[in-house]
């Protein structure tokens, strides 16, 4: 699959997820065989670029090309002006959110609520791809509710306007989250626009993600909620992918030492405090369905230091290896 001037390793790709996709999390999906990773969701807004929390989501040191970095907004000057300025900071690619239901984006007339205004979806991505020389790309539902589906007619003003690829989430912005993804209208996308697609949503086993591509004829497959407490899922997709057998979870060792990394990652990232506070979400993740994996849990949210959620973690994992031998 490629993106402009970029070859990906393979067409499976992380999905942007504010305050989930930050760099420590890009990087571990990557070393565990996602070919393509997109930033968390960053505000057009310049006012807003110097916050902290602006700084750690547009933070791609060290990250592989080609880096992509996600923008929201609602303006299409102001989201030109932001392409240009991420791209001075080293973007490789500008994806833009039209896919995001989160209420608080979408009363901002920005994300998925962008889908009811067809007029200004060509506006925001006719300006921003004008504004830089980087591929643009774009994600989005597949349209407002269940009964107004237009996500074949925003795939083709997307091609018309220059994005260079597209991912499309098989929901509504209504259904938010609840339900089954809908494949039908993706693969409508697929076979009428010439752009590379992904097919995104409730792709969380690797006999879904053969489905999903034999329907719906996509050219890749975007995880999004699949890959949290679960990086491995790359690896697993793209062995199935390619010899059709089912591999191994990793063991508990690995598993063991790969919380352990994605922590120290963490704390380094945000520093020990608020690195500690970000680990509580994804051991969660990691955690659910595991042997003792809820009582653990409710301990390392008491935890208060790094050292405490390191050394929870390891001695969790001594305890399953001694049970296992």
């Amino acid at each position: 699959m490629q993106i402009g001037p970029y070859q990906l390793e393979n067409p499976l790709a992380l999905a942007p997820m504010a305050g989930v996709t930050d760099l420590p999390f890009r990087q571990l999906c990557r070393q565990l065989g996602a070919g393509y990773v997109v930033s968390e969701m960053i505000h057009s807004n310049p006012r807003l670029r110097a916050t902290r929390k602006s700084r750690l989501r547009s933070c791609h040191e060290g990250e592989a090309e080609p880096v992509a970095i996600q923008i929201a907004g609602s303006e299409p000057e102001m989201m030109a002006e932001a392409a240009v300025y991420n791209v001075q900071q080293g973007a490789q690619i500008i994806d833009i959110n039209m896919g995001c239901p989160a209420k608080k984006v979408c009363n901002k007339a920005a994300g998925s609520a962008l889908l009811e205004h067809e007029d200004l979806v060509a506006s925001i991505l006719r300006a921003v791809v004008e504004a830089v020389r980087v591929p643009v790309t774009l994600k989005i539902r597949t349209g407002p509710e269940p009964g107004r589906r237009n996500g074949l007619r925003i795939a083709q003003i997307a091609e018309d306007s220059g994005v260079a690829a597209l991912a499309v989430h098989g929901r509504t912005r209504a259904e938010r989250f609840k339900g089954t993804a809908e494949y039908r209208t993706i693969r409508e996308i697929c076979r009428q626009v010439k752009i590379p697609v992904f097919a995104n949503g409730d792709i969380d086993t690797p006999q879904a993600a053969a489905r999903v591509l034999d329907f719906t004829g996509a050219t890749g497959l975007m995880i999004g909620r699949g890959a949290q407490g679960n990086p491995w899922i790359f690896r697993e997709l793209q062995h199935f992918l390619t010899t059709g057998k089912v591999l191994d979870p990793p063991a508990a060792r690995e598993v063991g030492a790969t919380m352990c990394s994605h922590l120290r990652q963490l704390h380094a990232h945000y520093g020990d405090q608020q690195g500690v506070r970000i680990a509580r979400k994804h051991l969660g993740w990691y955690l659910a369905g595991r042997p003792g994996g809820e009582k653990m849990r409710q301990r390392l949210m008491r935890a208060e230091n790094a050292e405490q959620q390191l050394h929870l973690i390891e001695q969790y994992f001594d305890n399953l290896d001694q049970l296992a031998a």
